[in-house]
């Protein structure tokens, strides 16, 4: 009699995967943005004005994740997407790792404001603390959302074939031209901004999540809540300074963990946790 308590064999998704979701997300992305880029008139008077609040900025920024949730679902079914969920569960990483993101960040931040004669927090909106809050809660739907598919889907599946460091590289790369038509959409933050400090930035952001992704075998939650750490509107504005000291970090981060950034070994590559791996 087979021993009822003998883990099943845990569905993966395919390497070649990696193309759809890559495929999707540029669609999703670049496609409603494009709208308001290539017929900005049009679109405004078919769908109203593009702005933060509006579905399609949601749909939008969602598109890692909408495509994430596509491929697993197209591969795993239910079954697979509730796998897929329980990395939202994984909470363990190394103290020092943990210590980084909730107060190494915030330190970057300041330390950078400082160099612009900044303030230590970011000032209080005219609205109050009520606005703050709910600023807050909404960054926590926004960016860390993407998650799910440049760390739920690309990281896992680049790590199959390339060294974390390379894969971090990659995603990096993938999500800063992802955001690229943001740049000429008039009345967006990114509009003002350079695109090339923005794609380091973005690269130096994927490098520095990585180990701790794989420190955390794989969990959504911590490179979420770096990713939330990242835009909370409590911390200052500390442009260009913060991009070139996280540029530091990285590269001492690199360094100190060459052995398990520079070699595929003990990196994580499933999309989803194996059957009997502790999500606590």
């Amino acid at each position: 009699m087979a021993d009822i308590r003998a883990p099943t064999r845990s569905f993966q998704v395919p390497s070649f995967a990696l193309i759809g979701f890559f495929t999707l997300t540029f669609a999703i992305t670049w496609g409603v943005i494009g709208m308001y880029v290539v017929a900005p008139d049009w679109a405004s008077s078919m769908f109203g004005e593009i702005s933060g609040s509006h579905p399609f900025f949601f749909i939008a920024t969602w598109a890692p994740a909408i495509s994430a949730f596509a491929i697993v679902g197209l591969y795993g079914g239910v079954s697979g997407l509730k796998a897929f969920l329980r990395r939202l569960t994984m909470w363990r990483l190394s103290p020092l790792w943990g210590a980084f993101i909730l107060v190494g960040i915030p330190v970057v931040f300041m330390i950078g404001s400082i160099m612009k004669a900044g303030p230590l927090v970011a000032p209080l909106p005219p609205e109050g603390v009520g606005a703050l809050l709910a600023l807050t809660f909404m960054m926590l739907l926004l960016g860390p959302i993407e998650e799910f598919g440049w760390r739920g889907i690309a990281q896992p599946i680049l790590q199959r074939h390339v060294a974390p460091l390379w894969a971090g590289v990659i995603i990096g790369t993938v999500w800063g031209v992802w955001h690229l038509p943001a740049f000429f959409l008039s009345g967006t933050v990114f509009a003002g901004w350079n695109f090339f400090p923005f794609l380091i930035g973005n690269i130096t952001l994927a490098v520095l999540v990585t180990p701790i992704f794989n420190s955390s075998r794989g969990s959504l939650f911590w490179p979420m809540l770096f990713h939330w750490q990242l835009i909370l509107p409590v911390w200052p504005d500390a442009q260009p300074y913060d991009t070139w000291l996280l540029l530091i970090v990285a590269v001492v981060v690199v360094l100190w963990n060459r052995e398990t950034m520079l070699y595929r070994e003990g990196a994580v590559m499933d999309v989803l946790p194996k059957d009997g791996v502790s999500t606590q």
